[in-house]
């Protein structure tokens, strides 16, 4: 019976954990380019039961599942929304091709060193370089900040910045990786990559895309379907509470009444 205790518990803390994933995604639902969270559940190995009588071999009675937990918690890079916002500062990674298991990203310089992105919402630091709303430096294809002097510029297709003088700045550096789990969220927006670090996409005919100007990524999260799955895990959580509840109560009768000397 206490195993039962341990299954019912473990569901819980599984639910719990997905609750707490899909509400930081509804709390994202409108930050620019941010991407949705999902999750992986899984079961603990099984047990096969026997039953023993006597001196006569083993029966198979079945499997008894031990509980389960979140395996893994992962990003879906699935590209959001484009919405035309006019701003200058404000710039999306268009995929054209490719499929969704592709990840393109801002390279960006922070205190931590080089970090990625997808959100385009930009503007003009102090010292006139592209740079994040969170002031992380935008990168060029050759390692160095992009000097606009002023949010008087044009961003083509490719990338390359022209200032207002008609010079070119520099093109501003997008990486591409297959494989989404080589990213490791840390907050505000930004991944760390796992390993050296990731391939450019400019001049790879495997990863079609474009950079938009004067347009927004939105976030992936799709409202309505995140709230129905908070709800489906709520639901689920408290399946598993009652279970405990029940077993309590058989508990209860065990100590209090089956054993009572009359």
């Amino acid at each position: 019976m206490l195993r039962g205790f341990y299954t019912a518990a473990s569901g819980m803390l599984a639910e719990q954990q997905r609750q707490d994933m899909l509400a930081h995604n509804l709390a994202n639902a409108q930050t620019p380019g941010y991407k949705a969270d999902q999750s992986a559940t899984r079961a603990f190995p099984t047990m096969l039961l026997h039953a023993i009588s006597g001196n006569e071999r083993p029966a198979p009675i079945g499997e008894l599942s031990t509980g389960v937990y979140m395996q893994e918690q992962m990003p879906n890079f699935r590209q959001g929304d484009i919405k035309e916002t006019g701003n200058s500062t404000d710039v999306s990674i268009v995929q054209t091709g490719g499929g969704d298991e592709q990840v393109l990203l801002f390279a960006v310089q922070t205190e931590g060193g080089i970090r990625y992105t997808r959100n385009g919402n930009l503007q003009v630091d102090s010292e006139g370089r592209l740079a994040t709303t969170n002031g992380w430096i935008i990168q060029s294809t050759d390692g160095t900040p992009i000097q606009v002097d002023n949010e008087t510029f044009t961003i083509d297709s490719e990338g390359v910045v022209t200032a207002e003088d008609g010079t070119n700045r520099g093109t501003i550096e997008i990486v591409v990786e297959m494989d989404p789990m080589a990213f490791r969220k840390e907050g505000d927006g930004l991944y760390s990559f796992e390993g050296e670090a990731p391939e450019t996409a400019h001049g790879n005919a495997e990863t079609p895309f474009i950079l938009r100007q004067n347009a927004l990524e939105q976030s992936n999260v799709n409202p309505a379907q995140t709230m129905n799955d908070m709800l489906s895990a709520y639901r689920l959580f408290e399946a598993n509470q009652k279970v405990i509840q029940a077993y309590d109560q058989s508990m209860d009768k065990v100590a209090n009444e089956v054993g009572r000397l009359t």
